[in-house]
C-alpha cells in the first residue's frame, strides 16, 4: 500500500506561499483518501473477480459489463477498507505495519473517512445495481458487510480463529465476478470460493508470525499470540496440506485442463515445501518469504486457470 504523504514543510524565506503553494494540498489530501483504499489488497480482489467473470463465459465476455463490474467491485472493496480504517484507527496506531495510515496519523477525521467510504459504496452499489445486475449488488453489499462489520468489528478482536471465520467475505471476488456475468451462481464459482477461503489462513498467518509483536501490542487475539508461534507453524502446514487438493477441484470436476493441472500441482507443492520449512526450521525472514509466495500463488493459480480456459480447448483439438 502507499504510505501517506509527509507533513508539508514550513514556510521559509523565498518559499512560495499564499496562492501559489496551495496546489500541492489537494494532491497530498488525495494521496491521503487513496491510502485508505488499500490499494494492494482492492487491486488482488478485483483481479480474482475479473478472474470469474472471464471463467464464466466462453470467449471473451462483453466489456459494457466486464468494466462496470470491476469498477463497482473496486468502489465497494475500496469502501470496506477505509471504514475498517476508522474502526481500527486506534490499533493501527500501535502497529508498525499500518501506524502510517491517515486514520492512524489523525491526518483525516473520522467523520471525512466515513463519507468517503459510504460514498464510494453507494456509487459502487448503484452502478452494479443499475450496470451490471441486483445479485451481483446484494452479493457485494454482503461481502462489504462480512468484512468491514463481521469480520472488523465482530471477529478480530474476540477470537484467533478470526481469520478463518472472517476469510468467506474475502473468498467471495470470484463469485462476484462470475454473478455479473450469469446473473446466479455455480458450482465452479464456489469452488473458487473454496479455494480462496482455504488459501487465507496460511497466507494471513505467515504474517502473523513476523508481525506477532504489533499484534501482542494491539491486543488483538491473533493466532500467534494465544497460541504461541510452534502451533501457529503447524497450522500454516496443514492448510497448505489441505488447501493442495481443493487447487485440483477445477481440473476433477471438468472446469480446467492440464495447463491448469500442472500449474497448480507446481504451485501447491512449492506452497506445501514453505509451509514445511516455515515449521521446522523457522525465522522472520522466511515467514515473510512465505507470505510473499502466498500472493504469487493465488495470482498465478488463477491466472493458470485463465491461461486454460482460453489455451486449452486449442490444445484439446
Amino acid at each position: 500500500m502507499t504510505a501517506s504523504s509527509p507533513a508539508a514543510p514550513s514556510s521559509a524565506p523565498g518559499r512560495p506561499t499564499g496562492p501559489l503553494a496551495s496546489p500541492a494540498q489537494p494532491a497530498s489530501r488525495v494521496r491521503q483518501f487513496y491510502a485508505l483504499t488499500k490499494p494492494r489488497v482492492v487491486q488482488l480482489i478485483v483481479f480474482c473477480a475479473v478472474i470469474g467473470m472471464l471463467l464464466a463465459v466462453p470467449g471473451m465476455p462483453p466489456l459494457v459489463v466486464v468494466l462496470p463490474a470491476a469498477v463497482g467491485i473496486w468502489l465497494v472493496a475500496a469502501a470496506a477498507a477505509a471504514f475498517n480504517c476508522v474502526v481500527e484507527q486506534q490499533i493501527d496506531a500501535k502497529m508498525a505495519r499500518t501506524a502510517w495510515r491517515p486514520t492512524a496519523k489523525g491526518e483525516l477525521t473520522n467523520v471525512q473517512t466515513l463519507l468517503f467510504s459510504a460514498t464510494l459504496c453507494a456509487a459502487g452499489c448503484a452502478m452494479l445495481y443499475l450496470l451490471v445486475n441486483p445479485l451481483t449488488m446484494w452479493l457485494t453489499l454482503a461481502t462489504f458487510v462480512g468484512y468491514a462489520v463481521i469480520y472488523t468489528v465482530v471477529l478480530k478482536p474476540m477470537t484467533p480463529q478470526n481469520i478463518v471465520i472472517g476469510g468467506a467475505s474475502g473468498a467471495m471476488p470470484p463469485l462476484l465476478g462470475w454473478a455479473a456475468m450469469r446473473g446466479e451462481v455455480g458450482a465452479e464459482a464456489w469452488l473458487l470460493v473454496l479455494i480462496i477461503f482455504l488459501w487465507t489462513p496460511p497466507h494471513f498467518w505467515a504474517l502473523a508470525l513476523y508481525r506477532v509483536e504489533d499484534y501482542a501490542r494491539a491486543g488483538l487475539p491473533m493466532l500467534p499470540v494465544t497460541h504461541g508461534a510452534e502451533f501457529t507453524r503447524l497450522q500454516v502446514l496443514l492448510y497448505t496440506l489441505v488447501l493442495f487438493p481443493a487447487t485440483l477441484l477445477p481440473y476433477l470436476y471438468g472446469m480446467s485442463g492440464l495447463i491448469y493441472l500442472a500449474a497448480a500441482s507446481a504451485l501447491g507443492v512449492a506452497f506445501i515445501a514453505y509451509g514445511f520449512r516455515l515449521w521446522r526450521s523457522y525465522s522472520d525472514a522466511l515467514a515473510r518469504r512465505t507470505f510473499r509466495f502466498s500472493i504469487l500463488h493465488l495470482a498465478l493459480l488463477f491466472a493458470a486457470l485463465l491461461l486454460d480456459h482460453y489455451l486449452g480447448p486449442w490444445l484439446s483439438i
